[in-house]
Formats: structure tokens, C-alpha cells, sequence
């Protein structure tokens, strides 16, 4: 690895734990950094800021690293894959898909809070497979695949709409499920998924290679004995499973997707052998940092993370595609 990458991978790790300390430390009541410290290193097993890290920030930290890392791998996955660089879990409509099957286990299964990510990954899977059918299978035009994805997300948050209007307790929870937020989660909630994720990030970093061979062009990707559409099929698993698995526990935080790969291409080039960890790890720190503004900037009260991320991530997405339509097409 290059001194340069070396180097912003060391920033990376930085920013990552400064904002995950940071998210420990402030909220409605800030803890002390000292006690903090005390309760990380089981110096401090009792009183107020023990009971309120272990089971309120923690979770919450440790869900948004959860989430940024998940979001942004699968950002990185389907702008290969699709060959798009304005592709990712929000703007394909992933996301949405995803979040309806979400609601609809809350429906039929109320109980059942494991089961949420097995249907938000059925969710997100069937959408990623029509959305690339789409693009293969028509030969639509990159623009034409984005318009696509923002179509069937309105459709899957119409779905959702009915739901809300159907079911009265539903409806209590729908309006933060919608936005994304990371507020309220417990160790319960996200044990299944982070394990999931974890799992999928590793194996994603593992097959980084077979994205930079898919790259070159499938002509070339075939002659070197590589199948190209079991390749495909195989890392839109992935994508599905990481995206489902996160909007299981946090709702439909939009963008981390999109905008993270773009920056870590630009700092690291686009070898996806480096790319995906350090858009996992700068996914991480984005996440954390936008719920941890929203906890400040209203303070008392709260914002949720997915508003700050619409507000940084709706001019980002407007910015790439007008710069698409000036002809100075993104890389991917």
C-alpha cells in the first residue's frame, strides 16, 4: 500500500474513534470523558453514566458504525456492479423496498423482531435484481436505470404510506422507520444485524478482486475464466444482504451509499481492494457524526440522523448528475 493510502487510512481510524467517543460522550445529558474512560475499561460498573452508556449510547454508537459501514459497502458493490456511479441502496430504490417488507413483518409479525432482517433482505434482493435486469436486459442508459430506481421507490413508500393509514400502531413508529434514525436501539435490536453485516463486509473485502476484474469489461472478465453472472448475482447478495440488514434496525437512512464511495474513490483511486474498507470505515464516522449533530443541533430535542444525511445528501446527488449532463461523466 502506497504512503498516501497508509497515512489517510491511519485519518480514517482517527476520525472513526473520536466520533464514536464523541457519541458515548454527548446526548440530552453528557457524560463526563472521565467516566466514559471508566466505563470502557470496566473501571466503572454502576451509577447513572454506567446505565446510560451501557444501554443507551452504546447500542447507538455502536448501530450507527453498524449502519455506515453496511450502507457504504453496498454503495461501493452496486456502482460496480451496475456500472453507475450514481447507483446505491437509496437511489435504485433499495432502500424503499427493503423498508416495505420491514413494515409488512411488523404487520404479520409483530413478534417476531428477528425476523426483519430476512425480509428486509428479500426486499432489498428482489429490487436489486429488477433494477439490474433493467439495465442489462433493456439496455437502458444509466440515467434511465437511476429514473428507474426513483420510480419504484415511490412505489415502495406508497406501500408503506398504505400501511401507515391501515394500521394505527404501526403508524406510531412510521414517520422516524421513514426518515432513518438511530435513536432508541438496544443491544437486542442489533445483534442479529451487526453480525450480519460484519460477516457480508468481510466477505465483500475478500471478492474486492472480482469487482476490479468485472471492471475491465465482461469480454475481458470472461477470458479470464471468470462467470460473469453468477459473479453478479453473487455481489448483489451482498449488497441486498448488507442494505436489509441495516434498514432492519435503523429505518431508511438515505445516501451514505452514494456519497461515501465517491469521496474514498477520489482520496484512495478506485482498486476495490482498498476502496471497500475505507469506505467502511468512513461510512462509520459519517453515520456517527450525523446522529451525533442531530443531537446537538436541537438540543434538547432531537433530530434524526437521516435528516442531516438528506440535507448533505440531496445537493450531492444533484451535484453528480448535472455534472454527468455537462458531459464530465463520474467515474465509476
Amino acid at each position: 500500500m502506497k504512503k498516501k493510502n497508509t497515512l489517510l487510512f491511519i485519518i480514517l481510524i482517527f476520525l472513526l474513534l473520536v466520533s464514536a467517543f464523541l457519541g458515548l460522550l454527548f446526548g440530552s445529558v453528557d457524560i463526563p470523558a472521565s467516566d466514559t474512560l471508566k466505563v470502557l475499561t470496566g473501571r466503572l460498573r454502576e451509577g447513572t453514566s454506567y446505565i446510560l452508556i451501557a444501554t443507551v449510547r452504546l447500542p447507538r454508537v455502536l448501530g450507527c458504525i453498524g449502519a455506515g459501514v453496511g450502507l457504504a459497502t453496498a454503495g461501493v458493490i452496486l456502482q460496480n456492479v451496475m456500472n453507475n456511479s450514481l447507483a446505491s441502496p437509496n437511489t435504485i430504490g433499495v432502500n424503499s423496498s427493503a423498508g416495505l417488507a420491514v413494515m409488512l413483518s411488523m404487520v404479520f409479525f409483530p413478534e417476531a423482531v428477528g425476523a426483519r432482517p430476512v425480509f428486509a433482505f428479500a426486499g432489498a434482493l428482489i429490487t436489486s435484481l429488477l433494477i439490474f435486469a433493467l439495465a442489462w436486459g433493456s439496455g437502458a442508459s444509466r440515467t434511465t436505470v437511476i429514473l428507474a430506481g426513483i420510480t419504484v421507490s415511490s412505489f415502495f413508500s406508497a406501500g408503506i404510506n398504505l400501511i401507515k393509514i391501515l394500521d394505527d400502531d404501526i403508524a406510531l413508529n412510521i414517520n422516524t422507520f421513514m426518515i432513518g434514525s438511530v435513536a432508541g436501539v438496544s443491544m437486542k435490536d442489533i445483534r442479529l444485524p451487526l453480525i450480519i453485516i460484519l460477516l457480508v463486509f468481510l466477505t465483500a473485502c475478500l471478492f474486492s478482486g472480482h469487482l476490479n476484474v468485472l471492471a475491465l469489461g465482461d469480454d475481458i472478465a470472461g477470458s479470464l475464466g471468470m462467470n460473469v453472472n453468477a459473479v453478479r448475482f453473487f455481489l448483489l447478495t451482498l449488497s441486498s444482504l448488507l442494505a436489509g440488514a441495516v434498514i432492519s434496525y435503523t429505518g431508511l437512512l438515505s445516501f451514505v451509499g452514494l456519497i461515501v464511495p465517491h469521496i474514498c474513490r477520489r482520496l484512495f483511486g478506485s482498486d476495490n481492494r482498498i476502496l471497500i474498507p475505507a469506505s467502511g470505515l468512513l461510512g462509520a464516522s459519517y453515520v456517527l457524526l450525523c446522529d451525533l449533530l442531530g443531537r446537538l443541533i436541537a438540543a434538547p430535542y432531537e433530530l434524526p440522523a437521516g435528516i442531516i444525511m438528506s440535507f448533505i445528501g440531496g445537493p450531492f446527488f444533484l451535484f453528480l448528475l448535472l455534472k454527468r449532463k455537462g458531459g464530465r461523466r463520474v467515474a465509476a
